[in-house]
């Protein structure tokens, strides 16, 4: 058995393939945890109520994952990552999923870019949050366009493009998968999605501009903040010890059932101060115009509403920081923003009554490793 042994391992590590391939497995995460207010949350009988609760992932999503990659030779890489969400106030994973976040192999090239395919991040909420005061906090840019910007799509295939002069370019094509009907995705999936991504990076300043398409299991786009069409254009500029973000979306809903209000411009500014290397703080507003068109308990009538957050962050280690927030929102007579990214009414929903306000606030920890 010894000289069996020995005899594998000489084979193994005399075969060229193992001369040229190697590889690592990196575990990775971030644990965020903390305490959060808001009031004015429409109870469904008329009136309203404030709440007070232990929550995980308002600065950021807590997570767990894995990735890797295998060298191939000539500049070429297998790679792979599998990450989920989780709440760790109560230990559970996001959405059911065992990888709820990304789920995907692929090919990474220097020379060529990366070529990959499974389920990841929706293409605009891989590339909103870099231009997000924010970072899409809790109380961020997700908040008036109720998670538009943040969502993620099954059987996707993308493509990453290297940087040239400054210059790059991401793709993204998520299919629906279901036979005879191109465009639907299985219940509970979005239907055929898709989106390209043009980027500019600089020592001074950022700018990006996306197109996509999210479409709904039916294969259509029928509401403007959860199957519609998206433009966003968004920049970084950087002087000394200040950051400043700004952007601007579009979202149109063809689809929408006629009446109903199918188009909203969305705008935000903000600035973050780092007063050193530990201590910063940032402050934005958000706004959002929704289109002429009615409303029902699904889609939002025409009206608009703004958001003025304030937060700040300080990092004890590389790894681990606390960070506080605080945010207004002001509705017009026909809107119910929250502060919070969830549906327009429903169980989940933390909406106030229309036309009214919410106020809100967050503390908390959050570890990377």
């Amino acid at each position: 058995m010894k000289l069996r042994t020995q005899f594998i391992a000489t084979v193994v590590l005399a075969s060229p393939f193992a001369a040229q391939a190697q590889s690592s497995v990196i575990l990775y995460g971030r644990l965020d945890a903390g305490i959060q207010y808001l009031n004015h949350i429409s109870n469904g009988n008329g009136g309203t109520s404030s709440s007070w609760s232990a929550e995980g992932g308002d600065w950021g999503t807590s997570m767990l994952g894995l990735k890797g990659n295998e060298e191939l030779g000539g500049g070429l890489k297998a790679i792979f990552t599998l990450e989920t969400g989780l709440q760790v106030e109560n230990g559970t994973t996001s959405g059911g999923r065992l990888f709820s976040r990304r789920a995907f192999a692929g090919l990474k090239s220097d020379e060529w870019g990366t070529l990959q395919a499974g389920r990841n991040l929706f293409i605009d909420s891989d590339g909103v949050w870099e231009f997000d005061p924010f970072v899409q906090q809790a109380f961020s840019s997700a908040s008036l366009v109720r998670g538009r910007n943040w969502q993620q799509t099954s059987n996707n295939i993308e493509y990453h493009s290297p940087v040239f002069a400054g210059f790059d370019v991401q793709g993204q094509y998520a299919l629906g998968n279901q036979p005879g009907a191109f465009n639907s995705g299985a219940a509970g999936e979005f239907g055929r999605s898709d989106g390209v991504m043009l980027t500019y990076h600089s020592t001074l300043f950022d700018v990006r501009g996306i197109y996509d398409e999210l479409r709904d299991n039916n294969g259509q786009m029928t509401n403007i903040f959860t199957s519609s069409r998206e433009f966003f254009v968004g920049a970084n500029v950087r002087f000394d010890s200040v950051k400043i973000q700004g952007a601007y979306t579009h979202y149109s809903a063809p689809d929408t059932p006629v009446g109903l209000a199918d188009s909203a411009n969305y705008y935000w500014l903000g600035a973050t101060y780092s007063f050193n290397t530990a201590w910063a703080v940032t402050a934005a507003g958000f706004y959002v115009d929704v289109g002429d068109g009615g409303g029902d308990t699904l889609h939002d009538p025409s009206g608009h509403a703004t958001m003025y957050t304030l937060g700040t962050t300080y990092n004890l280690t590389k790894r681990t920081f606390l960070y506080g927030t605080v945010a207004y929102v002001d509705n017009s007579k026909q809107a119910n923003f929250s502060l919070l990214a969830n549906p327009r009414e429903g169980t989940t929903s933390t909406s106030p009554l229309q036309g009214e306000s919410q106020t809100g606030a967050y503390v908390g920890i959050l570890h990377q490793f």
